[in-house]
C-alpha cells in the first residue's frame, strides 16, 4: 500500500509540477537558474490578460467558438462513419480503416499545403469556415477510431429490439443510440476540442492571419522568451479549456441521465 501511495505521489508531483513552475513565472519579473527566490514579484502579465483595450478574451472566445463549431461537425461526420464501419461489413473495409488514420500518419503541413490552393481556388481561404474545415481534418481520426470501439463494444442488439418493438428511427437515436455512446462523445469530444483549440500553423496558412486563434495570439509570446506574459496566457489557455469541458461534460451528463430510457 505504501508503494502505491508513493507512486501516486509521484505521479501527482509530475503533473502539478509544472502548472505550479507556471504560475510562480506569471507573477514573477525574474527568474531564471540558478536563482531559487524570484528577482521580484509583478501582475503586469494579469493586468494585460485584463485590459480590454488589449482584445486578449475576444480572441479567447472567438477561439472557443471556433472550436465547439470544429467538434461538432467532426463528430457529425464520425458518428455515422463510425457506425457503418463497426456494423456493416463492405469491400475494402480494412482500406477505409486505414485511409480515416491518414491525418495522423501523414504531416499536417503536407496536407493543410494542399488543401490551402484548392481553398484559394473555391474562396474559403482566409475564412472563418476554411479554418473550421481544415481543423475538422485531424479531427476526424480521433472522433472514428475512440466512437468505433464505443459501437463495437455496445453492439446493435438493443437498437434492434427497440425498431422491433415499434420505435421510430429518430426514438431510436434519441433514446438508444445517444445514450448508448454518450461517455465516447464526451471522450472524443473533448480531445476533438483540445486539438482544434491548439493549432497553430494550419490556422495560420488557411486563415492568412485574418483568423486569430487563441494559439496564434500565444505562441509570439512563448517564442520571444517572455516567461511572464507566456505563462499567464498559458494558464488562461488551459483554464478555457478546462472550463469548456467542464460544461460540456455537465451538460451531456444531464441529457444522459433524461435519456437512459429505451424502447425495449
Amino acid at each position: 500500500m505504501r508503494v502505491k501511495w508513493i507512486i501516486k505521489y509521484i505521479i501527482l508531483t509530475g503533473l502539478l509540477f509544472p502548472l505550479l513552475m507556471m504560475i510562480g513565472w506569471s507573477i514573477t519579473s525574474g527568474w531564471s537558474w540558478p536563482s531559487l527566490i524570484p528577482q521580484g514579484f509583478t501582475f503586469r502579465a494579469y493586468s494585460y490578460v485584463l485590459e480590454p483595450t488589449t482584445g486578449v478574451f475576444k480572441i479567447l472566445i472567438n477561439s472557443m467558438i471556433l472550436s465547439i463549431v470544429v467538434t461538432a461537425l467532426t463528430l457529425l461526420v464520425s458518428i455515422p462513419a463510425a457506425r457503418a464501419i463497426a456494423f456493416y461489413d463492405f469491400k475494402g473495409k480494412s482500406v477505409v480503416k486505414v485511409l480515416i488514420l491518414l491525418p495522423l500518419i501523414v504531416p499536417m503541413l503536407t496536407v493543410a499545403m494542399g488543401v490551402h490552393l484548392r481553398f484559394i481556388q473555391v474562396g474559403l481561404a482566409n475564412t472563418f469556415w476554411g479554418v473550421v474545415l481544415i481543423h475538422v481534418i485531424p479531427g476526424i481520426p480521433y472522433g472514428v477510431k475512440i466512437l468505433l470501439n464505443v459501437f463495437e463494444l455496445n453492439g446493435n442488439k438493443i437498437e434492434t429490439h427497440a425498431r422491433i418493438l415499434g420505435a421510430s428511427p429518430l426514438q431510436v437515436i434519441r433514446y438508444v443510440t445517444l445514450p448508448l455512446i454518450t461517455p465516447g462523445l464526451i471522450i472524443a469530444g473533448s480531445i476533438i476540442y483540445i486539438a482544434s483549440f491548439s493549432q497553430y500553423f494550419i490556422t495560420f496558412l488557411i486563415g492568412g492571419g485574418r483568423i486569430v486563434t487563441y494559439a496564434m495570439f500565444l505562441f509570439p509570446f512563448v517564442e520571444s522568451g517572455d516567461r511572464t506574459m507566456a505563462s499567464a496566457l498559458s494558464i488562461v489557455f488551459i483554464l478555457s479549456i478546462t472550463l469548456v469541458l467542464f460544461i460540456t461534460e455537465k451538460i451531456v451528463g444531464n441529457f444522459y441521465e433524461k435519456s437512459s430510457r429505451y424502447y425495449v
